[in-house]
C-alpha cells in the first residue's frame, strides 16, 4: 500500500494533537486537584458526584439551621438561669420577712428590692436575639410582657389571667426544627409555658375559646404558677406585713414561699428540659459533621486527582511529547534526493 506524504504528515499531526491535548488535561487536573473537571473525562461518575453533591448541600443547610439554633438556645440557657437566681433571692427575702424581727422600714426596703427582680424577670421575660423575642413563640416581633394597666391586687384571681399583674402577648406555638430528614425538636419555650405556668394546648385552646390574644380562666398548670404573680403578691404581703393570712393584702408570706419553691421548681424543670434539647441538637450536629466527612470522602473517590499520580503521568506525556517532536522532525528531513 502506497503512504502519501500527506498522509505521513496528518498521521504526526494526529498523533502530535492526542499526545498535547492528554497533557492539557493532565496539567489542569494538577492545577486543579480534579481528575473530574467535565462530563467528559468520567461519564459513569457525574450521576454520584451530582447525589453526593446534593446530600452535602441539604447537610450544610442543616448544620446552618441546627448551629443557629443552638445558639439561641444557648443564650435562652443564659436568661433562665438568670430567672432562677432572681427566684431564689425572692425565696431568700420572703424568709427573712417572716423570720426576722422587722421594722416596717426595714420590710419596705425588702418589698423595694422585689419590686426590682420583677423588673429583672420583666427583662428576662422580653428578652431578645437578633431582632427577635425569644420567649413570644412564632410572634417573635411582638413583645411578649407588659404590665397590666388593670391590675388590682384585690380582684385578682389565680385562675384568670386577665387579673395578673403581667400580661402575655405572644402565642402558644413554639418553634420546631427538622434535625435530621422527618425529625421534628422543639428548640424554644413560649412565655406562657414558661412564666405563666399555662401549657401551650391549654393556652391555644383558652385563645380560641375567647377569640383574643389575652385569654380569661387558664389557670397554671397543677403544680405550676406564675411567677410574676408570685412575686407580686409576696411583695404586697411584705408591704402589709402579712405573715400567714390568705385572706389579707398578698395571701400571706408564708403562703408565697411554698408558691416561690413552686415556681423555681417548675423553672428548673424547664430549662432541664431545655437543656436536654440542646444535647440532642449538638448530638445531631455532630452526627451531620460525621456524615459530611464520609459524603466528601466518596465525592473525593469520584472527582480528585491522586497527585503524585497525576504527576508522573504529566513527566511521562512531556517525555513523549519531545519524542514526537523528535521524530516528526526528522521524518521531515526525509527526502528521496538523498539517495542519489
Amino acid at each position: 500500500m502506497k503512504v502519501t506524504e500527506n498522509s505521513t504528515y496528518r498521521l504526526m499531526q494526529t498523533n502530535l494533537d492526542r499526545i498535547t491535548n492528554r497533557l492539557q488535561d493532565l496539567r489542569y487536573q494538577g492545577a486543579t486537584g480534579l481528575k473530574l473537571n467535565k462530563s467528559s473525562d468520567d461519564p459513569s461518575a457525574i450521576r454520584p458526584v451530582l447525589t453526593t453533591r446534593t446530600q452535602l448541600s441539604k447537610n450544610e443547610r442543616y448544620l446552618e439551621t441546627m448551629g443557629v439554633s443552638l445558639d439561641k438556645m444557648q443564650a435562652t440557657d443564659s436568661h433562665m438561669a438568670s430567672v432562677e437566681s432572681l427566684l431564689e433571692r425572692a425565696k431568700e427575702i420572703a424568709i427573712n420577712a417572716v423570720n426576722g424581727a422587722l421594722s416596717d422600714a426595714d420590710m419596705d426596703t425588702l418589698a423595694d428590692e422585689l419590686a426590682e427582680i420583677q423588673d429583672e424577670m420583666l427583662d428576662s421575660a422580653n428578652a431578645v436575639i437578633d431582632g427577635k423575642y425569644i420567649f413570644a413563640g412564632y410572634s417573635e416581633t411582638t413583645k411578649p410582657f407588659e404590665l397590666n394597666p388593670s391590675y388590682d391586687p384585690t380582684l385578682y384571681d389565680e385562675t384568670n389571667s386577665t387579673t395578673w399583674p403581667y400580661l402575655y402577648h405572644g402565642d402558644a406555638n413554639p418553634t420546631e426544627l427538622e434535625i435530621t430528614p422527618g425529625e421534628q425538636l422543639q428548640v424554644n419555650l413560649t412565655g406562657n409555658e414558661f412564666f405563666l405556668g399555662v401549657s401551650n394546648q391549654y393556652w391555644n385552646d383558652a385563645t380560641t375559646a375567647a377569640g383574643g390574644p389575652a385569654p380569661a380562666g387558664t389557670p397554671p398548670e397543677p403544680g405550676a404558677v406564675d411567677l410574676f404573680s408570685v412575686l407580686q403578691r409576696t411583695e404586697e404581703a411584705i408591704r402589709a406585713g402579712n405573715i400567714d393570712d390568705p385572706l389579707l393584702a398578698g395571701g400571706g408570706i408564708q403562703d408565697n414561699i411554698e408558691k416561690l419553691e413552686m415556681a423555681a421548681d417548675q423553672e428548673r424543670r424547664l430549662r432541664s428540659r431545655m437543656g436536654v434539647r440542646a444535647e440532642r441538637v449538638d448530638s445531631a450536629i455532630k452526627h451531620q459533621e460525621e456524615v459530611n466527612v464520609d459524603l466528601q470522602e466518596i465525592l473525593s473517590r469520584y472527582q480528585d486527582a491522586d497527585v503524585i499520580e497525576t504527576f508522573n503521568e504529566i513527566i511521562k506525556q512531556e517525555t513523549a511529547f519531545q519524542a514526537a517532536l523528535s521524530i516528526t522532525s526528522k521524518v521531515k528531513d526525509i527526502s528521496i534526493l538523498k539517495y542519489f
